[in-house]
């Protein structure tokens, strides 16, 4: 593994190598096998969100038990890489098709860290994602192109990860995807004792003592 980048001054960490490729499209295939045998019908869905010009493929980690295990497992590493003490709140599998782009955002409070990680691409062609080098305050209107604004393109293999500080580091995708598709993993945390840790688990898990009575 191999960490590049200011965290602190611009909001974002390349980690090369982040999961072997072998994890990565081991990780890809359960999930597959996990939505059954059929081919996934992408022309069937029609829910976005406003950072997508068209609907894409997704898989919350409330819905796919062992992606949740990969973002609670994870968390201690990703603390110690970014020197945060963080929480986990929420992760999503996402499948992106030919000419897709996603337009330049900040996030909601839950994602104040997240990671960005490319689980596969169909061609092999590299897919860059962008960032933007200066903090803003969170809540900023989506754009269609930088203009002005300071950012950095990263360009991300198999395995390889972003992590940024999504609530004030506006990021996007504004290249179309040059794969007939690509798989990618967006894991998302809060600082513990920060402004958003009441975002830990996006809201839905309360976290209590547990005893367990045998008879």
């Amino acid at each position: 593994m191999d960490v590049a980048g200011n965290y602190q001054e611009h909001g974002y960490l390349h980690v090369r190598k982040f999961v072997p490729v072998e994890v990565a499209h081991a990780f890809l295939s359960a999930i597959k096998d996990g939505l059954g045998p059929e081919p996934l019908e992408l022309s069937t869905v029609t829910a976005h969100g406003a950072q997508l010009k068209r609907p894409a493929f997704e898989i919350y980690g409330h819905q796919y038990q062992p992606m949740n295990f990969f973002l609670w497992a994870l968390t201690p590493m990703i603390s110690e890489i970014v020197g945060r003490d963080l929480l986990p709140t929420y992760n999503y599998f996402r499948i992106y098709r030919e000419g897709d782009i996603c337009l330049v955002h900040s996030d909601r409070p839950s994602c104040e860290h997240s990671i960005s990680l490319t689980l596969d691409y169909s061609d092999g062609e590299v897919w860059d994602l962008e960032v933007a080098r200066d903090r803003t305050p969170r809540a900023q209107p989506l754009i269609e192109n930088w203009g002005t604004v300071a950012h950095s393109a990263v360009g991300m293999q198999i395995g390889d990860a972003v992590i940024y500080q999504g609530v004030h580091h506006r990021h996007g995708r504004l290249t179309p995807n040059p794969n007939a598709w690509s798989a990618h993993l967006f894991l998302h945390f809060v600082e513990r004792g920060g402004p958003y840790e009441e975002y830990a688990f996006d809201k839905k898990l309360t976290v209590k003592a547990v005893n367990f009575a045998f008879v």
